[in-house]
């Protein structure tokens, strides 16, 4: 039993992603943060990925959601540490792939060599009607960036595309055969692909470009989940107005990541109704900064708008990270199940 005296219920989640009204108000987030996941269970995090993932689960669960954020298993695309380990960095930091000899000589990992087995195993502690929420180690345009520099990527479009093409052929494959292991358990509900696309005025790279490298493998992505029965997700920061069309095409179900500078979620909202679901989109500059009350009333009429169109879950515009306080999350999700 949670703190909201709800027993999870995936789907009621799957309502929100089919755009109709579910039984009750639904929460997401892509993630929250480590003292969020202790404070729900009162405790440590611990290690392992099994053990990780059950406790993962039950924090999600106390904390009000039918779901819950899962990475499936270790596959990834290796690069450099960052300098000093840190959180911020810049986006050309250390690449590893930067011509053909680079290339052929990086380790491109297998999904099929990883360990998918936590998600069956982990059936049996999932709350009540819980499912996770499987993400990817990245997107397809996050880890070309990762490897190759974002200045030497854009110099690479038009000096040497062969070699980004192929570039992206790998990583691409690579997450088609992570999401499509990934779906193949019962305890998985739905697929998070997971690619920052954009700054605050436009995409990363041009719109041309991201047809022709990107989308048709998130497209794959799609295909995937659905011919297995899974809805499938999008997170993705930036400006995304010159690409509705294509998002709508990929055949995403529900999109999040929203930022009020770029289009506040209840504009979202309207320019999607019908055609995906909106999840989250309380502004985390706005979470951070707004007096509780005026927070709350927020979050009410998101909900309020939910209530009477479907197809919306509550939550922050991107995630819960560490700065954010406690309390102010606790105050956007304590409105949820209100008479």
């Amino acid at each position: 039993m949670s703190n909201f005296n709800r027993v999870p219920d995936f789907n009621q989640m799957l309502k929100v992603l089919e755009r109709q009204i579910p039984d009750r108000d639904v929460l997401f987030e892509l993630f929250m943060n480590n003292d969020v996941y202790e404070w729900a269970i009162g405790g440590k995090l611990p290690a392992g990925r099994l053990n990780h993932s059950r406790a993962m689960a039950r924090a999600f669960a106390v904390l009000g959601y039918d779901y819950a954020t899962a990475w499936g298993s270790g596959f990834h695309f290796p690069g450099k540490p960052r300098a000093g380990g840190a959180q911020t960095y810049s986006l050309n930091e250390a690449p590893v792939i930067i011509d053909r000899a680079s290339f052929d000589a990086y380790p491109w990992p297998r999904a099929q060599d990883f360990d998918y087995s936590s998600l069956w195993d982990i059936m049996p502690d999932l709350p009540g009607g819980m499912k996770l929420m499987v993400m990817g180690p990245g997107g397809v345009l996050e880890n070309a960036v990762k490897l190759v520099g974002y200045d030497n990527l854009c110099y690479m479009l038009y000096d040497d595309e062969a070699l980004l093409a192929d570039i992206f052929e790998k990583i691409g494959s690579g997450l088609v055969a992570h999401y499509k292991l990934s779906a193949s358990y019962d305890s998985v509900g739905m697929l998070m692909a997971n690619d920052d696309w954009g700054f605050k005025s436009q995409t990363m790279i041009s719109v041309e470009a991201m047809r022709k490298y990107v989308f048709p493998w998130h497209k794959e992505i799609v295909n995937i989940a659905h011919k297995l029965g899974k809805p499938a997700l999008l997170h993705s920061c930036g400006n995304f107005s010159q690409i509705v069309d294509d998002l709508y095409n990929m055949g995403f179900d529900a999109r999040h990541s929203y930022e009020d500078n770029i289009m506040p979620v209840e504009d979202a909202y309207g320019l999607f109704a019908g055609n995906m679901a909106v999840l989250g989109g309380m502004d985390l500059d706005f979470l951070l900064r707004a007096p509780t009350w005026e927070l709350k009333a927020r979050a009410r009429q998101l909900l309020a708008r939910g209530r009477e169109r479907g197809g919306y879950a509550l939550g922050s515009g991107n995630s819960i990270p560490k700065f954010c306080p406690l309390e102010k999350y606790l105050a956007m999700i304590s409105v949820i199940d209100e008479d």
